[in-house]
């Protein structure tokens, strides 16, 4: 009796599960932990960090290392120039009389010429030439040469000089051309440095102050702060007069009156009056832009930079300048505004 078989693409009871089931149930495990992952965060992309103060100082730094070299190639390229444009009209200078001179002799020797077509030689020479024999002819025309013979050394010599300076101007000339289109080019190359390099100064947080006579300052909180560091560190290098608020010479209360001013904030023109005007500040918490008092009488006063840094005007003799603040006894801090 025939023996019934099952179909062979069907598998019989209690069999594995078919690997095509087994692909379809770990494709929805991958999903599933992968939906996971996402949700906890761990396949998100890294934030952006700005990049810190430090990171665009160095930036500019470099920047600052391409600019130096071609400063000083374009002050090269200038100098040189300087002289070889002087050295260029120094030779046309002697040119000049030269080419007049040379021009004068030709027309001395064209005259001479026509003044033979036209009239004839003189008597004596006239005369010789008509006693003469034809075949003498040659001897003639020598005669007429030597005539000119003094014009035309005179006219050689000058020619000759006149070439000598002519190749060296075009020699010159050309170098000029030369130079000059590298130092436009260096000027352009420095005018893109300049722009990357204040675009980078740009960037940097508004908590930052950048100033050509102070150290960079960091976390300067307010507005009033910026504006009175900018106005004192641009006082830098002024000169200390006693009773002076500005706007070429300071003492060291004119000088934080003066900065504070330019921020809209009123101090007196005295450290007592200018301690009472501002907030205690502790050490500890001091702000760039705080105003330093020194000494128990108060006497002196700075504008605080951080980093136990000051811009402040020290006394006679010595100007507008940026110091430790640990160089004399400091009394407080105060915050103006």
């Amino acid at each position: 009796m025939p023996v019934a078989t099952m179909p062979p693409h069907r598998h019989a009871p209690g069999r594995s599960a078919r690997p095509g089931g087994l692909r379809r149930v770990a494709h929805r495990l991958l999903t599933l932990v992968a939906a996971a992952a996402v949700g906890a965060g761990m396949l998100a992309a890294p934030a952006y960090a700005e990049p810190s103060v430090d990171e665009i100082e160095a930036a500019i730094d470099k920047k600052w290392e391409q600019l130096e070299p071609t400063i000083e190639q374009y002050n090269k390229v200038r100098a040189q120039l300087k002289v070889n444009r002087k050295k260029s009209a120094d030779l046309q200078k002697k040119i000049q009389p030269l080419a007049l001179e040379s021009e004068l002799a030709m027309d001395r020797v064209g005259d001479l010429a026509s003044r033979y077509y036209i009239s004839g030689p003189s008597q004596e020479i006239g005369a010789l030439l008509v006693s003469a024999k034809p075949d003498t002819l040659t001897e003639q025309l020598t005669l007429l040469d030597r005539l000119a013979a003094h014009e035309r050394r005179q006219l050689q010599g000058v020619t000759n000089l006149r070439e000598k300076y002519d190749a060296e101007k075009q020699k010159l000339d050309a170098l000029i051309e030369t130079q000059t289109k590298q130092q436009n080019d260096l000027a352009a190359k420095k005018k893109q440095i300049d722009a990357d390099i204040k675009k980078l100064e740009a960037s940097l947080p508004v908590t930052t102050v950048k100033t050509e006579k102070c150290p960079t300052i960091n976390g300067v909180v307010s507005d009033a702060a910026r504006t009175a560091i900018r106005t004192a560190c641009a006082q830098v290098g002024d000169p200390y007069v006693w009773g002076a608020t500005g706007p070429n010479s300071f003492d060291c209360s004119g000088l934080t009156q003066y900065a504070y001013k330019a921020a809209g904030i009123h101090l007196t023109h005295f450290t007592g009056a200018q301690w009472n005007e501002g907030k205690a500040i502790p050490r500890s918490e001091a702000r760039p832009g705080d105003l330093v008092f020194f000494f128990s009488d108060l006497h002196h006063v700075g504008l605080y930079l951080g980093n136990d840094k000051m811009v402040h005007a020290p006394r006679a003799g010595k100007p507008v300048n940026v110091s430790s603040i640990n160089t004399m006894p400091v009394a407080g801090f105060r915050r103006p505004g």
